[in-house]
């Protein structure tokens, strides 16, 4: 009977071989690289991270703002200083002209006449100087309102970004101890195997998200989790048990046991 043209599910190595321990010991490895990948995984997407990157960029805007605003506070500030001071220094040009009408300093009746209409018109400036100073100290408030608003924005912000700091430096440390514990357990279980086996097996992780070598189990290969028929079955059962079989449609490392249903 023909075998079909194109190529079996899974194939042998027969340039490679290695002790059915060292293969079974492989999925140990593995096991333990698949919980530093997921760790990893894990430490480089908390959801702390997330957030405190949403935070940053808020706290960089917020900052903007508050610094316009105190430009504006500031601005306003020295708008009022100087009103103050025209409606001051006007006030004592209307009390000095005034104090010398009452006493009685001017003779002259068109000197009187003249000095009333000026200090009428002292007047009439006094008032336009105070209106502009209610003006500029009604905006003056509102800047200021603006200002504290946006300060206590940016405090609020900044508590949160420490104490999300705290939380993701407490949450990195401890998966940092669990990877420290996983890799001192990695050394053990590498210990006295092929280094061709492992090469093949750290090459093929590179290049296989994370999964060199997989169990073939219960007939279907973990790896890529597509099962494999009757007749490929066969010809991995009668393989030796000390060569390293492919799974031909993923390439990976197909480790045998005793659920491997052959």
């Amino acid at each position: 009977m023909d075998l079909p043209s194109e190529s079996p599910r899974s194939t042998r190595s027969p340039a490679l071989k290695a002790d059915p321990y060292a293969q079974l010991k492989l999925l140990d490895v593995q096991a333990l690289d698949t919980r530093a990948d997921q760790l990893r995984h894990q430490r480089a997407r908390l959801p702390e991270i997330a957030r405190l990157a949403e935070l940053s960029a808020k706290r960089a805007d917020v900052a903007n703002l508050v610094r316009d605003a105190r430009i504006d506070v500031d601005d306003l500030t020295l708008e009022q200083s100087k009103v103050e001071a025209d409606v001051e220094q006007v006030k004592v040009r209307r009390d000095r002209d005034r104090d010398r009408v009452e006493q009685g300093l001017i003779t002259n009746p068109r000197d009187l006449e003249r000095m009333n209409h000026e200090l009428q018109s002292l007047e009439r400036r006094i008032a336009s100087l105070e209106d502009q100073e209610l003006e500029v100290m009604e905006r003056l408030e509102t800047a200021q309102a603006r200002l504290d608003e946006l300060t206590g924005m940016l405090t609020e912000t900044e508590a949160e970004i420490a104490e999300l700091e705290t939380a993701r430096e407490e949450k990195q440390s401890d998966i940092d101890a669990k990877l420290v514990d996983v890799e001192a357990q990695r050394g053990p279980s590498v210990e006295g195997m092929p280094s061709d086996l492992l090469a093949l097996y750290d090459k093929l992780r590179a290049a296989k998200n994370g999964i060199g070598a997989a169990e073939l189990r219960q007939r279907r290969c973990n790896g890529c989790q597509l099962g494999i028929d009757a007749a490929e079955l066969a010809s991995i059962k009668a393989t030796p048990a000390d060569t390293v079989v492919r799974c031909e449609e993923c390439s990976r490392i197909l480790v045998r046991t005793a659920e491997s249903g052959l």
